[in-house]
């Protein structure tokens, strides 16, 4: 697996350890309502990342979550471009931790 990508597995586990790391959500505000994964999450629709990427930490792993992973691989791309050496998209995105971590998570 590209050194970009983190699994639902691997990113539960993260949590479970308690390790510090941002967790990005990418998605619009209307699917964040919809559903979201219960962890101190900060919130930065695709559209708003260029715009608004200095609030983010550069010195943290940063864990990226849209949907089902596209926007997330592609915010993930831009942030490197932006000097973030620590960036991972979360594989299957919002949809798989849902199937794959916490049913009680809305699909849509």
């Amino acid at each position: 697996m590209s050194q970009n990508l983190i699994t639902v597995s691997d990113l539960k586990d993260m949590m479970d350890k308690q390790e510090d790391f941002i967790l990005l959500d990418v998605r619009e505000k209307s699917e964040r309502d919809t559903a979201k994964i219960n962890y101190n999450c900060h919130h930065i629709p695709m559209e708003d990342v260029t715009a608004r990427y200095e609030e983010i930490e550069k010195d943290k792993d940063i864990i990226i979550y849209c949907h089902s992973g596209v926007r997330s691989f592609q915010v993930c791309r831009l942030l490197e471009m932006y000097g973030f050496a620590r960036v991972r998209s979360l594989v299957g995105g919002i949809d798989a931790w849902s199937q794959e971590i916490d049913s009680t998570i809305k699909r849509y």
